[in-house]
């Protein structure tokens, strides 16, 4: 059962539930333990966007693991749907999906992250319960919700995208830096404001000013 529904933005902790799912029963935060987790919402079962969706993020589950991520889905269908339907995915993309899927039939944890469609009135099961929009949090090992993304049911995902903003956020939470557009490992990054000048000459030697308020570095090899 989900806890009550609050109000979901960037920095706010990631409400904790119990629910059902392709791989047994979980409860979040212990699922979450002390790793990042992005967590991503499907409107059904046995539907094709979702089916390349799924089989996408199977495929690149070894990236996210190498990052210490979890991947956990959720689709509004019941467990035994999501087992018969993961043979689909894997037959189609060939993948081997092994992370959970939440099983939601009722749209509790759906209302709880906030994930119901409320542009497309006729997107409703049998029950007329409103089906989920295609949202992705990305969770920090302290629960804290880092990035919030949200498309409609008609358009997939880029699970490349969710991969690049995994590492730009690590990158910066590690080293304080901040990330420039379309940034991908091995580029410059950007000096965080709150350095010095003086501070950033120790950190990043070869730091360079392109404006007062624009500082890059590239960072050393790990």
């Amino acid at each position: 059962m989900a806890t009550e529904r609050a109000p979901l933005r960037l920095g706010s902790k990631a409400p904790d539930f119990e629910a059902d799912t392709s791989n047994g029963p979980i409860k979040f935060h212990d699922f979450i333990g002390d790793n990042w987790t992005v967590l991503f919402s499907h409107p059904d079962d046995f539907t094709p966007v979702c089916t390349t969706e799924l089989g996408a993020f199977a495929k690149l589950e070894p990236e996210f693991s190498k990052r210490g991520v979890k991947l956990i889905g959720l689709s509004a269908n019941d467990t035994s749907s999501h087992k018969a339907w993961i043979k689909d995915i894997d037959e189609v993309n060939d993948s081997k999906l092994t992370f959970p899927i939440i099983a939601d039939p009722t749209r509790q944890i759906s209302l709880l992250y906030d994930m119901i469609d409320h542009q497309d009135a006729t997107n409703v099961d049998a029950k007329g319960i409103a089906f989920t929009i295609r949202s992705v949090f990305i969770i920090d090992p302290k629960k804290t919700i880092r990035l919030i993304l949200q498309y409609p049911a008609s358009t997939g995902r880029n699970t490349a995208e969710v991969l690049r903003v995994i590492d730009s956020l690590q990158t910066g939470d590690k080293h304080r830096v901040t990330t420039p557009i379309n940034w991908t490992p091995g580029q410059d990054v950007i000096v965080h404001p709150s350095v010095s000048n003086e501070e950033a000459a120790t950190l990043f030697p070869k730091f360079k000013t392109i404006k007062p308020y624009l500082r890059t570095t590239p960072l050393s090899a790990e």
